[in-house]
């Protein structure tokens, strides 16, 4: 701490002049009571339980730059009082207000503008110009930094609000905006506070909307909600110098009774979907075995047939196999009977023939049928000759009608 007896030395009076420079700062009112807002804001957030991060959009909010330029030459003016009366640095009392003069110009005429910000400059109260990014000068006293605007797209939370549905049903809706300066003279001058316009527009055409759907058809007409605000807001807009991007409806919260009945309603409709599955899965069940129980039946049906006309057709090759076996055995017989000793060969095979079934005849049966000539064997086979040749002559007289006629 220097001693107040003696004077200050070059180096504390600059030290000196700096912090009285760079002093005055402050925070404008309306910044402050938007800090405040905001703080309250994020107190009900974390009273309400976990939730996003409530953006701080002061940096984006048009802030006037409050002057301090006459302040800082009184400043170096005192300074330089003091310096004079002072006999050590007397000598340096005109240089040191010139460079303190110097200094406070520099300070108040230079200014870097960072990127993506648009700086309003007003000179004698009156607008002037837009700055834009880089370095640029202004003229002290006359000019003076009246707003800093963000040409950044800014999310801004819109807050809750209740509405009343076309069913006369309440509902709180929330949403956020995207915003973004497209004019800063007019975003400065167009109106007090865009932000508050864009807020409570939003929240009227919202209720607007809302008010033209039922309950219903709020939950699946997001987009067309959104369409509607973005529009007007974006209307609005224009004299304000912000453009309004998009709009989205974060929350649709119905009263707890209303969400009681939407649970119900969807349990009893999710309990019929499976009563109805159910059902055609039955149905179709039936419908398969039937249809398999047909199929096995007409592939049944065609088995039987097919065996039945493989069947026939095997009897059929049978007999006609058997009736050429018997033609070509008759054929033989008569061949053999037209030859020479063949009704000797003849009456001894019926002689067989004769012996042979009778004596089979005590196997096959009790009761027996004997011929009165049981033993002239002699005589029946001349019988048995006698119905040969008769059967011979008719068909040696068949056999001839032919070439006859």
């Amino acid at each position: 701490m220097p001693d107040p007896k003696k004077p200050p030395s070059p180096e504390d009076l600059v030290r000196a002049l700096f912090g009285v420079l760079t002093a005055g700062k402050q925070e404008s009112p309306r910044v402050a009571a938007l800090r405040k807002r905001i703080a309250e804001r994020a107190a009900r957030a974390r009273r309400a339980g976990p939730a996003a991060p409530v953006r701080n959009p002061i940096v984006e909010l048009p802030q006037p730059e409050r002057s301090v330029m006459l302040p800082k030459i009184i400043v170096a003016l005192v300074l330089s009082v003091v310096v004079y009366v002072l006999d050590a640095t007397r000598p340096f009392a005109v240089p040191f207000l010139i460079l303190a003069l110097a200094v406070v110009f520099i300070i108040e005429g230079v200014r870097i503008i960072p990127q993506q910000e648009a700086w309003v400059v007003e000179r004698l109260g009156r607008f002037h110009e837009v700055l834009e990014p880089g370095l640029r000068i202004i003229i002290p006293i006359v000019d003076r930094v009246a707003y800093k605007h963000s040409l950044k797209e800014v999310p801004f939370d819109v807050p809750e609000q209740v509405c009343i549905t076309k069913d006369n049903t309440q509902l709180a809706v929330d949403g956020i905006v995207y915003y973004q300066v497209t004019d800063p003279r007019l975003a400065s001058y167009g109106t007090s506070d865009y932000l508050m316009a864009i807020t409570q527009l939003a929240q009227t055409t919202l209720r607007s909307e809302v008010g033209k759907m039922e309950l219903d058809k709020t939950f699946e007409s997001r987009d067309e909600i959104n369409r509607q605000i973005v529009s007007v807001l974006d209307d609005a807009g224009r004299s304000w110098g912000v453009k309004v991007l998009r709009y989205e409806v974060k929350n649709l919260t119905p009263p707890e009774a209303i969400l009681r009945a939407m649970q119900q309603q969807i349990t009893a409709e999710r309990e019929k979907r499976a009563v109805i599955a159910k059902s055609e899965g039955q149905r179709q069940e039936e419908i398969n075995i039937a249809d398999g129980a047909k199929q096995a039946a007409i592939l049944t049906s065609e088995g039987e047939k097919a065996a039945l006309i493989n069947k026939a057709q095997g009897e059929a090759t049978a007999i006609r196999v058997v009736a050429e076996a018997n033609a070509a055995a008759i054929r033989a017989v008569a061949e053999a009977l037209a030859g020479a000793g063949g009704m000797d060969a003849a009456n001894l095979k019926v002689a067989e023939e004769y012996i042979t079934a009778f004596g089979n005849l005590a196997k096959t049966g009790n009761t027996l049928i004997l011929p009165s000539n049981l033993s002239d064997v002699a005589g029946l086979v001349g019988t048995a000759m006698t119905v040969l040749d008769r059967t011979k002559g008719g068909a040696t007289a068949v056999a001839a009608s032919p070439r006859g006629a």
